[in-house]
C-alpha cells in the first residue's frame, strides 16, 4: 500500500494574536504527507526552489516520506503570508508569491505510478488531470479543489470529478460548484457529477460524508484553543486518505472511519504553528484521541 500526493510545498509567514512566525514549512503536500505518513507509505510530488532549507528536507525524510517526486529547480520557493483574527476561522492573505510553483510541471517517478491511492491536492485541475492519466490504475483517487478553479476552470474540473472516487470540498465550494443554496442539496448534486463519495468540510461545525446510498455527519473535535488553522484541511485529508489506504477497503465504512481519523489529525495540527502540532505525535497519541472522539460522538443512551 502507498499513497501519492500531488500538491504544493511552501514557506509560510503567519500572524495570529498569539505569535508571528516567518517562512515556516507549509503547503498542501507538506501537511497531507506528514499526516498521512502515520498510517501508510507516502510519496510526495511537488516543486521547490533552490532556496528551500535543507532542514525541511530532513524534517520530511525523518517521517520516511518519499521525496523522489519533489523537484528542486532554480528560483524561489512558493511563499504565502497571512494572518488570523477573532475566531480563527478565516485566513486574511497578505501576499502570495507563486515563484517556481507558477510553472509547476509535476514529475511522476516510475516508482510512484503503481501506487494504491492517489490524492490530488488543490492545484490547477488541468495538472490534476495530467497526473491522473500518468498513474497506472490506482485503487482509489481523491481530489481537493478551491473556489478559484471553480470560477475559472469549472469545465475541466467537472471532467476530472467524473473520474475520481472521492471529492473533498468545503461547504462554500460545494454550493458554488453546484449553484445550490443548501449544503445538503449540494452534497447530493455533487454525487450526480460522478464521484462515489463526497466529503464536505464545515470548519468548526464538522464534516458531512455521503454516497448515493448513505450519509453521515460528524462534529469537529472539540478544542478550547486553536493556535494556527493553516493546513487543517490538508492534515484532515492526509489522516483520512492515509487511513483508507491502510485499511485497504474503499467502501463507505472505511471512508467514515477515515473521516474520524482525519478529524483527529486536523485537531492536532491546529494546536501548533506549521507542522509543530504533528511533529511529536506517536500512534498511541492518535489512538487515544480517536478513542476519545468516538466516545464523544457515540454517547450512551440516557
Amino acid at each position: 500500500m502507498s499513497t501519492v500526493v500531488v500538491g504544493s510545498v511552501a514557506l509560510d509567514t503567519i500572524k495570529t494574536d498569539k505569535k508571528n512566525v516567518e517562512e515556516v514549512l507549509g503547503g498542501s503536500a507538506s501537511y497531507f504527507s506528514y499526516s498521512s505518513s502515520f498510517f501508510t507509505d507516502t510519496k510526495m510530488v511537488a516543486v521547490v526552489g533552490n532556496d528551500f532549507p535543507k532542514t525541511h528536507y530532513d524534517f520530511l525524510r525523518a517521517k520516511n516520506i518519499d521525496l523522489e517526486g519533489l523537484a528542486e529547480i532554480k528560483g524561489k520557493t512558493f511563499r504565502w503570508s497571512g494572518e488570523y483574527k477573532d475566531d480563527m476561522n478565516t485566513a486574511i492573505t497578505h501576499e502570495t508569491q507563486l515563484n517556481v510553483f507558477e510553472d509547476f510541471d509535476p514529475f511522476i517517478p516510475e516508482s510512484y505510478k503503481k501506487c494504491s491511492v492517489l490524492f490530488l491536492a488543490n492545484i490547477d485541475p488541468q495538472l490534476q488531470m495530467m497526473v491522473l492519466d500518468e498513474i497506472e490504475k490506482p485503487h482509489f483517487v481523491a481530489c481537493d479543489t478551491m473556489n478559484l478553479w471553480i470560477d475559472i476552470k469549472k469545465k475541466v474540473l467537472k471532467s476530472l470529478i467524473k473520474k475520481i472516487d472521492l471529492l473533498i470540498v468545503n461547504d462554500g465550494e460545494a454550493k458554488q460548484l453546484t449553484a445550490c443554496d443548501s449544503t445538503i442539496k449540494a452534497v447530493y448534486e455533487l454525487l450526480t457529477m460522478g464521484p462515489k463519495f463526497v466529503v464536505v468540510k464545515k470548519g468548526e461545525h464538522g464534516v458531512i460524508v455521503a454516497s448515493n446510498t448513505d450519509i453521515a455527519v460528524y462534529p469537529a473535535y472539540p478544542l478550547q484553543n486553536v493556535t494556527d488553522p493553516t493546513g487543517a484541511g490538508d492534515s484532515f485529508a492526509g489522516g483520512m486518505i492515509g487511513w483508507i489506504d491502510k485499511s485497504g477497503a474503499y467502501d463507505f465504512q472505511s471512508i467514515k472511519e477515515g473521516v474520524l481519523f482525519g478529524t483527529v489529525m486536523a485537531s492536532f495540527a491546529v494546536e501548533g504553528f506549521s507542522l509543530d502540532g504533528l511533529t511529536n505525535l506517536d500512534k498511541e497519541d492518535i489512538m487515544a484521541r480517536y478513542s476519545r472522539f468516538c466516545d464523544i460522538i457515540t454517547p450512551e443512551r440516557v
